[in-house]
Formats: structure tokens, C-alpha cells, sequence
């Protein structure tokens, strides 16, 4: 026990270290003004990676006769009750309240992997979408592509578009989809390197469903951001950002079929890159409505804190200790009619 205690100590130590005090600091004015008293519970998460967990989420395409069994004996149980609106039954995730993590699994070439890591929080802007058999999917900025696999689990598309601009990100992408995809399904999809801001103008009207899970300021690894000088720049960075949003967003609604609907995620608590820019989308685009997601949040509000005040359309998934998951935001948006 003792000699725990003192691997727990050297490990905050050295986790202490590494965090970045002009984020931290900027983090500080911006987060207790938009947050209030709020924030202090989730900068404690935040600066804490001993208590960060992850989700193992089940590959449907590689089924492992013991795994469940396994994850059992070491605390795990399904995560996702059955009162959501939306929960398909291949669809299977574990949690536990224990931080700490499941091994990974190396990636393998002609080998599926049976599970993926994540964040518990990333699956929702997924579970919001509700994919349907046969339709058309586009998930605009897909690396490193758990969304995507989270997709897979859910539902086969008719065709399913997986686009990533970043060059080193769409390397990360094609492995992440080598390593839980076949083949009969791959070929069946679609990977690009386009500029997501063009896909509208390029397929207009193509899709039923559209994620946007945008590039974003994240809260988790900017703090850790080992470089003053690299951190200084990207706060600078981080007032354009809500710019590239929208015009992600406005390219994702040109995509969309009328009737279609888009879901917009971020994994930072800033108000500038989440309700500014869907508040922005929806006063420039007269052809589009916010959706009711507070089915969704309810029916997952044992395992997530989120902000209160949030409208309808829109959630705020809030760290704290033993359900740490996030930062996200989701917001859920339907196309009325054509541009």
C-alpha cells in the first residue's frame, strides 16, 4: 500500500510538471467567467490524468469469445442503459468507475482489433446522430477515427464518407480503419483528404446524416502542452478556430439532404467554438433547425455530468471525479428544406 502511495505521488509529480501554466492561467479567466463555480471541480479533473478513464468499446466485426467475461472480472459493465432513444443492439461499450485503463491492442496488418479505447463522452455526438441501415454518412473531420468505428457499430451505411484535411491525421485515420473494418466494408467506404469547408459545394444534397466533429482548442492535451512558447501560439491560434467552425458547418449543410441532420461535437468547454458558432449557423442559415436532445442526456445522465442551461438542441458534457469524461459538446441540427 505504501509503496502504491508513493508510485501515486511520483506519478502526480511528474503529470504536475508537465502542466502548461499559461493554459492553465488563460483557462482560469476564461473558464470560471463562462462556467462559474463549476469550473474549479473540472479544472481538478482536468490537471489529474491518474483519474482520467476510458471505455472500452466492442468491435462487432471481431468478436472475442472471452473478452466480455474478462472485462467483467476486472469491474466493467455495459455502459449505456437501454432507455435511450437511440441504442442499437450491436452497439456494446463497458465501463467502470475506476480509472486506469484496459491494455491496448497493437496494431496488426490483415488483423482486426476487438476493442477501442476512449473517451466515454465521444460516443454521444455518435449515439446523437442515429444512423440508420442504407443511409449516406459523411463524418467531416474523421481522424483518428473512433467516431467512425463508433458508427460502424451502430448501423450499415449505404455509403459512408470518412474525410480528414490534416495529412498526418488521415494516415492515423486508414490505420484506425484497417485495424477494425473488413474488407466487404472498406470497400464500401470512402476515405479523402479534402478540405471539409469545400465538401458542400463539391456534394451538394448527398448525404442523410453528417458528423462534425470539429478541430477544436483540447482542453486535455493543451494543458499538458510541454512548450510555453508552442502553447502561447496556439491560444493565439484559438480565436480563428470558431471561424473554421462555421464555415465546417455551413460546408456540412450544403451536404445534407433536405430532411437530413448534423450533429457538431467538440471536446473543449469553450462557449466561442460550441453555442457561438451553432447560434451563428442557425441566425445565417434559414433552412435549418435545432433538434431535441434532452431525451439523449437524460436517458445517460447516471454516467455524464453536464452544464445546466444548455438549450434543447445542445449538451455540455462536464469532468469530475469518477465520471470523467469530456469535455464535449454536442449539438444536434436538421435541414428543412433546399438552400
Amino acid at each position: 500500500f505504501l509503496l502504491s502511495l508513493k508510485l501515486e505521488k511520483k506519478a502526480k509529480g511528474k503529470l504536475q510538471k508537465q502542466i502548461c501554466q499559461v493554459v492553465l492561467d488563460h483557462f482560469e479567466k476564461q473558464y470560471t467567467a463562462e462556467l462559474g463555480d463549476a469550473w474549479s471541480s473540472v479544472r481538478d479533473v482536468l490537471t489529474s490524468p491518474w483519474c482520467w478513464q476510458h471505455v472500452v468499446l466492442l468491435n462487432r466485426f471481431s468478436q472475442s469469445p472471452g473478452l466480455e467475461s474478462s472485462l467483467a472480472e476486472q469491474g466493467y459493465h455495459p455502459a449505456f442503459p437501454a432507455a435511450l432513444p437511440y441504442l442499437p443492439a450491436a452497439f456494446r461499450c463497458y465501463t467502470r468507475t475506476a480509472p486506469g485503463r484496459f491494455p491496448a491492442q497493437k496494431h496488426q496488418p490483415g488483423r482486426l482489433k476487438e476493442y477501442y479505447l476512449l473517451n466515454a463522452a465521444s460516443v454521444l455526438p455518435v449515439l446523437a446522430l442515429e444512423v440508420k441501415d442504407g443511409e449516406d454518412v459523411l463524418d467531416l473531420c474523421a481522424a483518428p477515427g473512433g467516431k467512425s468505428v463508433a458508427i460502424l457499430q451502430c448501423a450499415c451505411p449505404g455509403h459512408f464518407h470518412c474525410n480528414e484535411y490534416d495529412d498526418l491525421r488521415s494516415r492515423w485515420l486508414e490505420q484506425t480503419i484497417e485495424s477494425f473494418i473488413p474488407d466487404p466494408f472498406i470497400n464500401l467506404m470512402t476515405v479523402s483528404k479534402l478540405d471539409g469547408r469545400q465538401i458542400g459545394d463539391l456534394q451538394p444534397e448527398f448525404y442523410d446524416k453528417v458528423l462534425v466533429d470539429a478541430p477544436c482548442s483540447n482542453d486535455r492535451s493543451w494543458l499538458f502542452s510541454a512548450d510555453p512558447q508552442q502553447a502561447v501560439l496556439r491560444l493565439l491560434q484559438r480565436k480563428e478556430l470558431s471561424s473554421l467552425q462555421f464555415q465546417l458547418l455551413r460546408s456540412a449543410v450544403q451536404a445534407l439532404r433536405p430532411g437530413g441532420s448534423l450533429v457538431y461535437s467538440t471536446c473543449t468547454l469553450s462557449r466561442a467554438e460550441n453555442s457561438d458558432v451553432i447560434s451563428l449557423i442557425l441566425s445565417s442559415c434559414r433552412n435549418v433547425m435545432p433538434v431535441d436532445i434532452s431525451g439523449m442526456a437524460r436517458g445517460v445522465s447516471q454516467e455524464f455530468t453536464f452544464l445546466s442551461g444548455m438549450q434543447q438542441h445542445e449538451l455540455l458534457v462536464l469532468p469530475e471525479k469518477g465520471r470523467a469524461w469530456g469535455p464535449m459538446y454536442v449539438a444536434k441540427l436538421k435541414k428543412v428544406s433546399s438552400s
